[in-house]
Order: C-alpha cells, then structure tokens, then sequence
C-alpha cells in the first residue's frame, strides 16, 4: 500500500515542504533508497546525499527548513522517532489490508473448534491453538508455535514461530513475541522439607498479564505468578534472552537488555533502563526512571531509588560513588 506525504505527515505531525501528493510506499535507510522509499537524516551533514538518492521523500529536523526542493522534506521535531512510527504505520497497512480480510489456518496447523478468531488472523504451520483461546484482529501466530488454553490475544500481535503461551496468559493489543520465547510457565518456587532435606514444588497457579505495545525478544522467559499475577505493563520492550520471575511487576516503558535475570516478586518501576547481564535478586525494587548499568547485580529486598541516575557495579551504587572507589584501590594497589 501507498501513502502520499501529505498523510504520512499527517500522522506523524510534520509539515511538508514541497510536493505533498508524492506517495511512498515504504522506509528505507540512506544507502539502500530506491523510487518510493522515505528515508531520515538527523543532522545537516546527511542532507544534500538525501536529497540526491534515490528516495522519493526525506524525513528531516529543523535544519532542512531552507534547503532547496528537489524532492518533499517532511519536517519534523525527531526524525529518528518520525521515521520509526512511520516504518509501523506502513507495517500496520501490510498486516491490516482488507478489514474485511479471511482468517487464514494453515491446513496442518491445530485449531480447537470452539476459539474465536477475530478478521485476518493467521495461523502458521503446525501451530496449536487450545479450547477457550480469544485471537484479535489481524494478529499473526506463527509456525510450531503453542497457544494454551484460554490465552487472550489483542489486536495486530505478532507471534513468531516456536513460541510457547502458556494456558491463561494474557496479551494486549499489538504485542510482538519473538521466536523461542516462553510465556506464563511455572515460577522457581519451592519449599523444602526440613525433616528429609527434600525440594518440594509450591503453587504456581497465578497469571501473566501483558500490557499494549510490549516487545519480547527471542527465547526470553516470563513466569506467571505463583498465587497471584506477573504483569508487564504497556510498552516496556524485553530483549532476547531475558528471563522475569514469577510474582514480578514490570512497569511502562521499561527497557531490559540481553541476558539481564529478573527473580521473583521484583517491582520495576516506569521508564526504568536495565542494560545487559543485570542480575536482581527476590523482593527488589527499582524505582521511577533509574538507570542500571552493565552487568551490575542488585542484592535480595534492596531498593534501587534515583531517577536518571546510574547505578554500576555489584552491588549496584550510584556510578559516581563506583568510580570513586574503583580509584581509591587504583592507588592502593600502586603503594604496594
């Protein structure tokens, strides 16, 4: 599908300098343009390669308010995050089309009788679909992938293949869930038996809530509550190979790195950033807006409060602080 510039920037609330009637049909990147595409620049030094590819329109800032129009300049405040929403926009008319558009079941996929499947759903090869389930508009299950009993879809989600949603879980709308992750299994919770020494299960028989616009990156793991429920809440993005304990509250617009492990009953608070390899033990909570930095560890019912500020090291203390007594060994170490 095509859009003309005039409504891409419409919707991304830019103005248009020159020929607004020109349609786009995709994005592209600088060097990869070909007619039709939209592409970005962030500063003035891109611009005139912009303005000669290719591209049949340009997203720019501020700074390209007077240069010549050899082609449409779609002005905006930031084009990085312009060019993104667009990309989605464009996205969005693939996935929707028709929305009157056929729900496709792949003839080997399984399929319970009595789920409902809203318009454009499509189900991939070898794909289970269980008793009870409810799929959104236009979402997308993909190949080998699980969906367990009773799990609720949204709208526009995308389930990439070999995905396992285990019974109950439940998804908003526009939820990407990328290959190999795992989705509402049971909580390391266990009790011993002081008498015999022995390891037995507790209860795992809570919830997984996943709020609109969440990202979950391949073969990431999340723990539905024990008793009660883990949520993630509207627009926080996961990246691979993330695991989330049981009982966990994740907030909105929280950022979490490769490799990072989440255990139980952890609080993240809103637009908190944990880079990669952050281990947090049982009982933390991270406050609104804090930093956590590479490969820090946050020890057991420690309280992590600071927005915008970065926290380092194991345990996690405020970088200032870390750097200052990574100098004073510096110095020891030189006496000796």
């Amino acid at each position: 599908m095509t859009r003309t510039v005039k409504t891409v920037a419409e919707a991304v609330d830019g103005r248009v300098l020159g020929d607004g009637s020109v349609e786009v049909s995709r994005v592209a990147s600088l060097s990869s343009a070909e007619a039709g595409d939209l592409v970005f620049v962030e500063d003035e030094k891109n611009l005139a390669a912009a303005l000669t590819s290719k591209a049949a329109a340009v997203i720019a800032g501020e700074f390209a308010a007077s240069a010549g129009n050899s082609k449409p300049i779609l002005i905006v405040a930031q084009p990085r995050l312009a060019f993104s929403r667009v990309a989605l926009l464009f996205s969005h008319d693939r996935a929707s089309g028709d929305p009157e558009k056929k729900v496709e079941v792949h003839p080997t996929a399984v399929v319970h009788p009595g789920v409902k499947l809203g318009s454009g759903v499509r189900v991939e090869a070898r794909a289970v679909v269980g008793a009870g389930v409810e799929i959104g508009n236009g979402t997308r299950i993909g190949a080998g992938s699980v969906i367990g009993e009773n799990v609720h879809l949204g709208v526009s989600c995308e389930i990439y293949p070999n995905v396992t949603i285990y019974p109950g879980a439940k998804l908003g709308d526009r939820v990407i869930v990328h290959a190999g992750a795992v989705l509402g299994s049971d909580g390391f919770g266990y009790v011993r038996d002081r008498t015999t020494g022995c390891y037995e299960k507790f209860p795992q028989m809570g919830r997984l809530e996943i709020g609109d616009d969440v990202e979950i990156g391949a073969n990431a793991t999340i723990d539905r509550g024990a008793l009660e429920v883990t949520r993630i809440a509207r627009g926080t993005k996961i990246d691979n190979l993330v695991h989330v304990g049981h009982n966990c509250l994740i907030g909105e617009d929280v950022v979490i790195a490769a490799q990072t492990g989440i255990s139980g009953s952890v609080v993240v608070e809103d637009d908190v950033v944990i880079a990669g390899q952050v281990g947090i033990a049982d009982h933390v909570r991270i406050e609104n807006g804090a930093i956590l930095g590479a490969q820090c560890g946050v020890p057991t019912k420690k309280i992590i409060r600071g927005k915008g500020i970065v926290f380092w090291g194991t345990p996690a203390r405020p970088i200032r602080q870390y750097l200052k007594e990574l100098a004073v060994l510096a110095r020891l170490a030189k006496k000796e």
